[in-house]
Protein backbone atom coordinates (compact mmCIF):
# COMPACT_ATOMS: atom_id res chain seq x y z
CA UNK A 1 0.00 0.00 0.00
CA UNK A 2 3.26 2.39 1.43
CA UNK A 3 4.52 1.76 -2.51
CA UNK A 4 1.41 2.58 -4.20
CA UNK A 5 1.07 5.28 -2.74
CA UNK A 6 4.44 6.45 -3.17
CA UNK A 7 4.31 5.69 -6.85
CA UNK A 8 1.31 7.56 -7.23
CA UNK A 9 2.71 10.54 -5.63
CA UNK A 10 5.96 10.19 -8.20
CA UNK A 11 3.18 10.11 -11.03
CA UNK A 12 1.18 12.87 -9.63
CA UNK A 13 4.52 15.52 -9.23
CA UNK A 14 6.36 14.60 -12.86
CA UNK A 15 2.86 15.77 -14.58
CA UNK A 16 2.66 18.75 -12.40
CA UNK A 17 6.30 19.63 -13.41
CA UNK A 18 5.14 18.95 -17.00
CA UNK A 19 4.92 22.60 -19.13
CA UNK A 20 1.32 23.53 -19.47
CA UNK A 21 1.55 23.06 -23.24
CA UNK A 22 2.19 19.48 -22.53
CA UNK A 23 0.02 16.62 -22.32
CA UNK A 24 2.38 14.40 -21.04
CA UNK A 25 3.06 13.14 -24.40
CA UNK A 26 5.43 14.47 -27.59
CA UNK A 27 2.57 15.48 -29.45
CA UNK A 28 1.90 18.71 -28.17
CA UNK A 29 3.83 21.50 -29.08
CA UNK A 30 4.16 25.54 -28.53
CA UNK A 31 2.44 26.88 -32.01
CA UNK A 32 5.71 27.35 -33.29
CA UNK A 33 9.15 25.89 -33.87
CA UNK A 34 10.78 26.04 -30.60
CA UNK A 35 13.90 28.90 -30.99
CA UNK A 36 16.69 28.29 -28.47
CA UNK A 37 15.58 30.75 -25.86
CA UNK A 38 11.48 32.09 -25.58
CA UNK A 39 9.25 33.46 -23.33
CA UNK A 40 5.84 32.24 -22.60
CA UNK A 41 3.45 34.14 -21.00
CA UNK A 42 0.64 32.47 -19.52
CA UNK A 43 -2.45 34.82 -18.72
CA UNK A 44 -4.68 32.89 -16.62
CA UNK A 45 -1.85 32.11 -14.79
CA UNK A 46 -0.38 35.61 -14.72
CA UNK A 47 3.01 33.86 -14.77
CA UNK A 48 6.06 33.91 -17.09
CA UNK A 49 8.21 31.40 -18.03
CA UNK A 50 11.39 31.76 -19.67
CA UNK A 51 12.49 28.55 -21.98
CA UNK A 52 15.69 27.26 -23.12
CA UNK A 53 14.37 24.77 -26.07
CA UNK A 54 11.71 22.75 -23.94
CA UNK A 55 13.67 23.21 -20.57
CA UNK A 56 12.17 25.92 -18.20
CA UNK A 57 15.33 28.03 -16.82
CA UNK A 58 13.20 31.10 -14.88
CA UNK A 59 9.78 31.92 -13.79
CA UNK A 60 7.84 34.48 -11.91
CA UNK A 61 4.24 35.84 -11.11
CA UNK A 62 3.59 38.56 -13.55
CA UNK A 63 0.82 41.71 -14.05
CA UNK A 64 -0.26 41.72 -17.55
CA UNK A 65 -3.70 43.63 -18.52
CA UNK A 66 -7.04 44.64 -17.40
CA UNK A 67 -9.89 43.26 -19.24
CA UNK A 68 -10.41 47.53 -20.45
CA UNK A 69 -6.67 47.57 -21.59
CA UNK A 70 -5.79 43.27 -22.45
CA UNK A 71 -2.32 42.10 -23.20
CA UNK A 72 -2.27 40.78 -26.87
CA UNK A 73 -1.94 37.00 -27.26
CA UNK A 74 -0.39 35.52 -30.12
CA UNK A 75 3.13 35.07 -30.69
CA UNK A 76 5.33 38.03 -31.03
CA UNK A 77 9.25 39.00 -30.67
CA UNK A 78 11.69 41.26 -28.93
CA UNK A 79 11.80 43.82 -31.08
CA UNK A 80 13.09 46.76 -28.94
CA UNK A 81 15.48 46.35 -25.87
CA UNK A 82 16.00 49.98 -23.03
CA UNK A 83 17.26 49.84 -20.18
CA UNK A 84 14.39 52.19 -19.28
CA UNK A 85 11.86 54.40 -20.56
CA UNK A 86 9.04 56.93 -20.24
CA UNK A 87 5.67 55.58 -20.06
CA UNK A 88 2.94 57.72 -20.47
CA UNK A 89 -0.68 56.83 -21.54
CA UNK A 90 -4.68 57.79 -20.36
CA UNK A 91 -4.16 58.27 -16.41
CA UNK A 92 -0.24 57.34 -15.71
CA UNK A 93 3.37 59.22 -15.98
CA UNK A 94 5.60 56.51 -15.15
CA UNK A 95 9.19 57.75 -15.93
CA UNK A 96 12.30 55.66 -15.51
CA UNK A 97 10.65 52.31 -16.03
CA UNK A 98 13.55 49.51 -16.04
CA UNK A 99 14.39 46.85 -17.96
CA UNK A 100 12.38 47.48 -21.14
CA UNK A 101 11.27 44.82 -23.88
CA UNK A 102 9.17 45.73 -26.60
CA UNK A 103 7.82 43.33 -28.42
CA UNK A 104 4.57 44.47 -30.11
CA UNK A 105 2.96 47.72 -31.68
CA UNK A 106 1.52 50.41 -29.59
CA UNK A 107 3.71 50.29 -26.64
CA UNK A 108 3.41 46.91 -25.64
CA UNK A 109 6.04 45.65 -23.80
CA UNK A 110 7.49 43.35 -21.04
CA UNK A 111 9.30 45.32 -18.32
CA UNK A 112 10.43 45.86 -14.20
CA UNK A 113 7.62 47.89 -12.11
CA UNK A 114 8.19 49.99 -9.07
CA UNK A 115 4.24 51.55 -8.65
CA UNK A 116 3.18 47.95 -7.61
CA UNK A 117 3.76 44.46 -6.30
CA UNK A 118 0.89 43.13 -6.75
CA UNK A 119 1.47 40.65 -9.20
CA UNK A 120 -0.36 37.08 -10.17
CA UNK A 121 -3.21 40.08 -11.01
CA UNK A 122 -3.80 41.42 -13.92
CA UNK A 123 -3.07 45.42 -12.84
CA UNK A 124 -1.52 47.27 -16.58
CA UNK A 125 -2.86 48.81 -19.52
CA UNK A 126 -1.38 45.81 -21.43
CA UNK A 127 2.21 45.82 -20.82
CA UNK A 128 3.32 42.27 -18.99
CA UNK A 129 4.78 44.12 -15.31
CA UNK A 130 7.54 42.24 -13.85
CA UNK A 131 9.17 42.10 -10.50
CA UNK A 132 12.13 44.65 -11.22
CA UNK A 133 15.10 41.86 -10.17
CA UNK A 134 13.08 39.48 -12.61
CA UNK A 135 12.68 42.32 -15.27
CA UNK A 136 16.71 42.69 -15.17
CA UNK A 137 17.11 38.69 -15.24
CA UNK A 138 15.08 38.83 -18.58
CA UNK A 139 16.49 41.70 -20.10
CA UNK A 140 20.10 40.13 -19.61
CA UNK A 141 18.93 36.97 -20.70
CA UNK A 142 16.95 37.32 -23.74
CA UNK A 143 18.41 38.37 -27.07
CA UNK A 144 16.76 40.84 -29.54
CA UNK A 145 14.42 38.89 -31.54
CA UNK A 146 13.48 36.42 -28.55
CA UNK A 147 10.20 34.73 -29.19
CA UNK A 148 7.09 35.77 -26.81
CA UNK A 149 4.14 33.15 -27.01
CA UNK A 150 1.04 34.93 -24.96
CA UNK A 151 -1.82 32.91 -24.31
Amino acid sequence: MRRMLILSLALILTLAALPAWSSGTQAASPPFAEPAKWIEIDLAAEKLTAWQGNTPVYSTLVSTGLAAHPTPTGVFHVDRKLRSDLMTGPGYYLPNVPYVMYFYTGGFAIHGTYWHHNFGHPMSHGCVNLPTPAAEWMYNWAPMGTTVWIH
